[in-house]
């Protein structure tokens, strides 16, 4: 059994008890930040697109959840897809236009079309405006599994987290996985080989976009509110924080850098406005110190380790096998 597989069991194991021990509704925080950092990592971590923006869909598909649910009555999971939905499309038409663009103007694009989204979001009737959306009943899912018990609902986030990391995991190691990190490493040298490189990056823009939307929806449901703070520039901002801290380009990363975040945001809270202090301090250290992020130094680390074993193995094996000179 392969380590990373061993890994994955032990990690959901403790995400099975974890409700034991740790309060339900600050973990499904984390496994909603969690995908949604698993999802931008999809693509600054594979196609090498920096997205300044990634919070339009993260904050829309919460506000259309909440309203499809509050107001219009639809079961959770129909809103929770009608978020989805939505956040692909705006990744789609986001995509069209971005997409040609790279680097910076990749990323200042997305930033300016991410406004947009926020001043109309501050407008619009449906969206509270200030206020948001509050008191987001949590319907039944399915019609019969009562999530209004916190505990219940965990393991319905849980679920949803998992379906959304195990796309990611698929799609990062399929054959379009290798394509786009072809691309990331030399786009040239991908044309020249036929690939329409475009048309690969819109796709994981718009992949990216829906499950960067279903944490959105998730993260309404679960604090039964739709507000600005998840559609503005600094829940960006947030993420590529998670993003880099975890480890860009690694598949759990993501996933440990949002635990690491939102615990700061958490425990410290006590300490007002200088939680922000301390989280620039640890980008600074991370982009200076620890540029592979946790899970990236940790795996390099391993690394290290195993290959002196491996030369050793293989250098008592070559001299073992090796012909005795003869004078």
């Amino acid at each position: 059994m392969k380590s990373e597989t061993i890994i994955g069991l032990v990690l959901l194991a403790l995400l099975l008890v974890a409700p034991a021990m740790i309060y339900p509704v600050f973990l499904m925080k984390v496994l909603c930040f969690a995908l949604f950092a698993s999802a931008f990592n999809l693509l600054i971590g594979y196609a090498g697109l920096l997205s300044f923006g990634h919070a339009m869909f993260f904050g829309s598909a919460a506000y259309i959840a909440g309203h499809t649910i509050k107001v219009w009555g639809w079961p959770t999971e129909i809103g929770l897809l009608a978020g989805m939905a939505v956040a692909a499309v705006l990744g789609l038409v986001v995509g069209l236009i971005a997409i040609r663009r790279q680097g910076i103007y990749f990323a200042m694009v997305t930033l300016a079309l991410a406004q947009m989204v926020f001043f109309y979001a501050v407008q619009a009737p449906f969206t509270g405006g200030e206020d948001g959306i509050q008191a987001i009943p949590r319907r039944p899912v399915l019609g019969f599994i009562d999530i209004t018990n916190d505990l219940t609902l965990y393991y319905v986030v849980l679920a949803i987290f998992l379906a959304g990391f195990l796309v990611i995991h698929r799609t990062i190691h399929s054959p379009f996985g290798q394509v786009l990190k072809a691309i990331r490493e030399n786009e040239p040298r991908a044309i020249s080989l036929g690939y329409r490189t475009d048309q690969y990056k819109l796709v994981a823009f718009v992949l990216s976009a829906a499950l960067a939307g279903l944490a959105g929806a998730t993260k309404a449901v679960v604090f039964t509110l739709a507000s600005l703070t998840d559609i503005q520039w600094h829940m960006s901002g947030e993420v590529v924080l998670m993003t880099l801290v975890g480890g860009m380009g690694t598949v759990l990363g993501p996933s440990v850098g949002a635990a690491i975040i939102i615990a700061m945001q958490n425990y410290l809270k006590g300490l007002g406005e200088w939680v922000l202090v301390i989280q620039g301090l640890i980008f600074v250290l991370t982009v200076l110190v620890f540029r592979r992020g946790v899970v990236g130094e940790l795996a390099a680390l391993l690394a290290r380790v195993r290959k002196p074993d491996d030369d050793g193995t293989k250098d008592a094996g070559t001299t073992a096998a090796s012909p005795t000179p003869h004078h």
